[in-house]
C-alpha cells in the first residue's frame, strides 16, 4: 500500500502521516488580530493555538510557503497569491483553473513529496502551512517546526491534520484554519467571506439531508488489491454530514490507533453497504479502482445497484475547501432525489 499517501490523506484522505503522524490535533484562534481584507500594523501581535503549541505572529508574514496544492489553493483564495514564495508537492493534484494561473510564477519546491529541508530553506519563507504533522518530519529530510522556527518561520498546520487531533477531525475543522490564516497574515474580511460561503454550502446538504433514510457506506482507499477502511477522522464526519451511516466507526478495535485500517475483502462484504465511497488521484485510477470493486463485490449491494462514489483525493486532505466540495459529492450520491 501506497503508505505516503495514506500519511497525507486526509489530504486526503483519506483521505495521508508515518501512519499514525497523521492522527490529528485541534486549533484554536486565543486572541484577536484586528482587521479586514489586507494586512493592519495595528492587528498584531496575533495568538493563535495550533497542534498544541501557540503561535504568535507579531506582523503579517510576507513570504508563504503552502506546504500541498490544497494550502495553497486555500492561500490563494484569501487574496495571498503576492505573498506566495513558493508551492509545494505540486504533482498530487491540480490546482482549480481559476487558482493555476495565479501561481504560474511561484517556484516549485517539490512534486511529489514535500520539500527537503535546504530547498525550503532557500526561499526564506516567514510563513509555512502544511495539511499534516509529517511534511516537518526530520527523518524523511524534511525541515522541522523548529528548524523553521529558528529561521524566522511561524508554521501552521490544519487543524485536522494535527496528530492528536486526526482521528477525531470533522469537517468543520476547515473553519478554524480559515479563521486562523485569516488573523496570522491580517485578511480577516477575506477569511470571513470564504468562511460563509462554505457554511452556506454545508447547510445546503445539512438541509437537504434532514430526516431522510440513512444509507449504509463503507469508505475504502485502494491500492492494487490492497483494502484499507476509514473508520474515523474528518472522512468519517464526511460520511456523517452527506446522510450516511459508516459501516466501520471509530469504537472499533480495528480503528484504536489510527483513523483507517487495512482490511480483507471479506471484511467489507460481510458488513454488505449499500454504498462505496472512494478517494482517486485522477481518471485512469477512478477506473481501476470501479473494476477491482465490481470484480472483487459482485453480490454487495454498493456494487449491485451501483452505488460507488469517487472522491477526489485532495477533497480528502484536512484543512482544504475540497471537505465540503465532498460533502456534497457524497449527499448527491446517496440522496439524489434531494438535490
Amino acid at each position: 500500500m501506497n503508505t505516503t499517501l495514506l500519511r497525507r490523506t486526509a489530504p486526503a484522505a483519506l483521505a495521508l502521516g508515518a501512519l499514525a503522524a497523521l492522527t490529528a490535533c485541534g486549533s484554536a484562534v486565543t486572541a484577536a488580530g484586528a482587521g479586514g481584507g489586507t494586512a493592519a500594523a495595528d492587528g498584531y501581535p496575533v495568538t493563535v493555538e495550533n497542534c498544541g503549541r501557540t503561535l504568535t505572529v507579531d506582523s503579517a508574514p510576507e513570504r508563504i510557503v503552502g506546504l500541498s496544492p490544497a494550502q495553497t489553493e486555500l492561500l490563494v483564495r484569501l487574496g495571498l497569491a503576492d505573498r506566495l514564495a513558493g508551492q509545494a508537492q505540486t504533482d498530487m493534484h491540480e490546482l482549480p483553473n481559476d487558482v493555476a494561473p495565479q501561481v504560474t510564477d511561484v517556484p516549485v519546491l517539490s512534486t511529489s513529496t514535500p520539500p527537503a529541508r535546504e530547498t525550503l530553506l532557500e526561499v526564506h519563507p516567514d510563513a509555512v502551512v502544511a495539511p499534516t504533522e509529517y511534511e516537518f518530519t526530520a527523518e524523511q529530510g524534511f525541515a522541522t517546526i523548529d528548524q523553521l522556527a529558528q529561521a524566522g518561520a511561524v508554521t501552521y498546520v490544519a487543524a485536522g491534520g494535527c496528530s492528536e487531533r486526526r482521528a477525531t477531525g470533522e469537517v468543520t475543522d476547515l473553519f478554524t484554519d480559515i479563521d486562523a490564516l485569516g488573523r496570522i497574515f491580517g485578511v480577516t474580511g477575506a477569511a470571513e467571506d470564504l468562511a460563509a460561503e462554505a457554511r452556506a454550502d454545508l447547510q445546503a446538504v445539512d438541509e437537504a439531508v434532514a430526516d431522510r433514510p440513512r444509507p449504509s457506506v463503507a469508505q475504502l482507499y485502494v491500492e492494487g488489491k490492497t483494502l484499507a477502511a476509514i473508520g474515523a477522522g474528518v472522512e468519517y464526519d464526511m460520511i456523517a454530514r452527506a446522510g450516511g451511516d459508516n459501516v466501520f466507526n471509530p469504537e472499533e478495535k480495528l480503528f484504536e490507533q489510527f483513523f483507517s485500517a487495512i482490511i480483507s475483502p471479506e471484511e467489507v462484504a460481510a458488513r454488505n453497504p449499500d454504498a462505496i465511497v472512494f478517494a482517486v488521484r485522477d481518471q485512469a485510477e477512478e477506473a481501476r479502482v470501479r473494476e477491482y470493486l465490481r470484480q472483487t463485490f459482485p453480490d454487495v449491494t454498493a456494487v449491485k445497484e451501483d452505488r460507488l462514489v469517487a472522491l477526489r483525493t485532495p477533497d480528502t486532505f484536512p484543512g482544504t475547501l475540497g471537505n465540503v466540495t465532498a460533502v456534497r459529492t457524497i449527499a448527491e450520491a446517496l440522496h439524489p432525489d434531494a438535490f
